[in-house]
């Protein structure tokens, strides 16, 4: 037998990359229901390839009996002779082998599992979605057009896990308290959840009347409430009966008819099952508090792909999704969750619209893509993908005008955020901003594709529009970035948004990111920020310029505001100006806030990244930085989590312990006198800062006395 021909006995469900997830978006956001009526989303929606061919060249030893799974019917070719009939078998000869599938399925995608003891459905497949592909006289496949690609695949790792038969898991939950009231039932399961709600013991027939609140105003509100579902019963349905419909909600309100009755509700939480990788704990008890509710803020709108919120919108957008990375990196890690909503978000050809119609949310998209690079060191996504990137990177640089600045045309939404007297036309710093950015991020994937020309185009423009945008923006005599130019003309107001992103993207020098600090983030002059959405980036730019011992208090008082709320999660806005009901209005209606939210969880990202100051420095945690900063906290200790492995720490003022996983990371404090490691060499970088490298597996102990 040839031992370079090593069986593969991981078979896995293969697709054409992209479509699965397509597929399963376009099925999860049309689930958003108000009252009762279907809600989808406001974009585009892709289907699947329909018609697909899957290839595969083997050289196996001996004779190799191979199953066939199949999700639609298929026409089998090996070595170009066709194989007649749908067979569930058949026995490939020892030898070299060509072996094509191809598989229609309209209804939902065209996937298939092969398990042999030598070939089996695995990454290493080609597959095409038949655009110009041909058989010749020969009966050989040939490619005029679109190139086979990689196949797409996630975790069906049997044949019985069929792609189409996808569902998330559920626990039992019971409620936490049941009160008469109405002549009803108002159920309460303690905290903000999802899932199915379950009666046991249902009997009689007639109508049910269920109404949802995250909150026990909505769900008391029978007019108003978001949510709701009107049942009516036989008498011959299930004793125990689940609702088909998922809703998010901690309150349940119950009617019904007299001719009805139940023993008890329950429900089915659903989730998406994680590990928690990583971790914060503190001196400081309303800290530690807000972390595990941003963590499970987190976990409730981590469900097939990362969304907005549970309640609204229930649907995958950009410039949420771009936060919800970031606090992955720092709680699950879990990369597969990141790749589904990257390509579900940017969907296929053509482009004909911004990613969700936002002009900014295409732009989060693209250094969305550069920061997964940059965690997990993946490139394959960047290889697959990359023709979607630079198409949909064509459709925004076409969208500029004749100064080469992003302007809104018609058609497109500047968010930015959600801000009472926020300008939004003409040229807006913070879209040229983003615009550089994401020519870098294209820089950087053009080089990994392999197409040089390409990256030195967008280098170029990146290059060129930061020159630009300092040129027109920058006021040299107030030392901030101004907000907006319109018809060639500056604007006297000045916002945190460029600003802000001007920080932790580094593109400030060190006297003007001083400036911004003083002029733009620590004036309440400036135009405040209520979302916790741009509080994400507002808090991390004070953080990236050292105010760690600010945000903390910032933190205290936004999110244990909402604490002090009764929030069991955390929410899409936050004004502690507001009271009573107000907290609970949004979009005119008296409920339409989420409180659930997913941007309401980034203490998880700025804790990992800013407090216990773990970055990867080089793709995929090969090289790091560790910079810890207790911002007045008495200790502090949590884990990070790297792609294989996790970065530990212990840190008060006067010791630091660490130990990692994997990768060189370099340990960078600051001390009143030299640190003291038990292994390693603290070296001085300047006065009272010192660095040491911190290798794979070593318990490292670090004397020293904070400043």
């Amino acid at each position: 037998m040839d031992n370079a021909f090593l069986p593969d006995t991981t078979p896995t469900w293969i697709w054409y990359p992209g479509d699965f997830e397509i597929w399963l978006s376009n099925k999860m956001q049309v689930r958003r229901t108000e009252r009762e009526a279907v809600f989808p989303p406001l974009w585009r929606y892709y289907s699947p390839y329909p018609l697909v061919t899957f290839q595969t060249e083997v050289d196996i030893p001996e004779d190799d009996d191979i199953k066939i799974y199949s999700e639609g019917p298929f026409q089998l070719l090996i070595d170009g002779i066709q194989i007649y009939g749908q067979p569930k078998s058949i026995k490939i000869p020892a030898g070299k082998h060509k072996i094509s599938f191809k598989v229609y399925n309209q209804e939902v995608l065209p996937a298939i599992f092969i398990q042999g003891k030598y070939i089996q459905s695995n990454t290493s497949w080609k597959v095409t979605n038949e655009d110009k592909l041909w058989i010749d006289e020969t009966g050989t496949a040939q490619q005029s057009g679109t190139p086979w690609v990689s196949v797409g695949s996630w975790n069906f790792n049997t044949p019985d896990q069929k792609p189409s038969e996808f569902q998330l898991a559920t626990e039992p939950w019971r409620a936490k308290n049941v009160e008469k009231i109405n002549e009803g039932e108002l159920i309460d399961f303690g905290k903000e959840t999802f899932g199915y709600i379950q009666f046991h013991g249902l009997k009689g027939h007639g109508k049910l009347a269920l109404y949802y609140g995250e909150s026990r105003e909505e769900a008391l509100d029978t007019e108003k409430c978001e949510t709701l579902d009107n049942l009516e019963f036989d008498g011959n349905q299930d004793n125990i009966y689940t609702l088909k419909g998922s809703k998010a909600f901690r309150f349940v309100q119950v009617q019904k008819d007299a001719s009805l009755e139940y023993d008890s509700i329950s429900m089915l939480y659903e989730y998406l099952p994680l590990d928690y990788r990583g971790s914060f704990t503190s001196s400081d008890e309303l800290l530690n508090q807000i972390w595990d509710v941003s963590a499970y803020t987190m976990h409730l709108t981590t469900r097939e792909f990362f969304i907005d919120g549970i309640k609204r919108d229930r649907w995958i957008w950009s410039g949420d999704a771009y936060q919800s990375y970031l606090m992955n990196y720092y709680l699950f890690f879990d990369s597969p969750s990141v790749e589904r909503t990257l390509v579900a978000l940017r969907g296929k050809e053509p482009v004909t619209a911004h990613i969700n119609t936002i002009m900014d949310y295409s732009l989060y998209w693209f250094v969305g893509v550069y920061d997964y690079y940059l965690y997990t060191g993946d490139t394959k996504f960047i290889k697959t993908y990359y023709p979607r990137m630079k198409s949909l990177m064509e459709y925004c640089l076409g969208r500029r005008n004749k100064n080469g600045f992003l302007e809104p045309l018609e058609g497109d939404w500047v968010f930015i955020d959600w801000a009472d007297g926020l300008p939004k036309t003409g040229e807006v710093s913070f879209e040229q901003m983003l615009l550089v950015r994401s020519l870098e991020a294209m820089a950087v994937s053009a080089e990994i594709a392999g197409e040089s020309e390409d990256y030195k185009a967008y280098k170029n423009l990146a290059e060129d529009l930061k020159t630009k945008l300092f040129d027109i923006f920058w006021d040299e005599a107030e030392n901030v970035m101004k907000h907006q130019r319109v018809d060639g003309e500056i604007q006297k107001m000045v916002t945190r948004y460029a600003n802000m992103f001007g920080i932790f993207f580094n593109y400030f020098n060190e006297n003007q990111k001083q400036s911004v600090k003083e002029k733009v983030l620590l004036n309440d002059d400036i135009l405040e920020i209520t979302t916790p959405y741009m509080r994400f980036f507002e808090l991390e730019a004070l953080c990236a310029m050292g105010e760690q011992e600010f945000v903390l208090n910032e933190i205290r008082d936004y999110w244990g505001g909402m604490l002090n709320l009764d929030a069991t999660s955390f929410w899409e806005k936050y004004d502690p100006k507001q009271t009573g009901e107000e907290h609970l209005e949004m979009y005119g209606r008296p409920y339409g806030k989420s409180l659930c939210h997913a941007w309401g969880a980034s203490p998880i990202y700025l804790f990992g990244r800013y407090y216990l100051g773990v970055e990867p420095t080089a793709p995929g945690y090969a090289t790091y930085e560790i910079k810890p900063n207790l911002g007045g906290l008495e200790w502090m200790k949590g884990k990070v989590p790297t792609p294989n492995g996790k970065v530990e720490l212990h840190i008060t003022p006067n010791e630091i312990n660490v130990k990692a996983s994997e990768g060189e990371g370099i340990l960078i404090i600051k001390s009143e006198a030299q640190p003291v490691s038990n292994y390693g060499e603290m070296q001085s970088i300047e006065a009272n800062k010192y660095r040491l490298t911190i290798n794979p597996n070593i318990a490292y102990t670090i004397k020293y006395k904070a400043l």
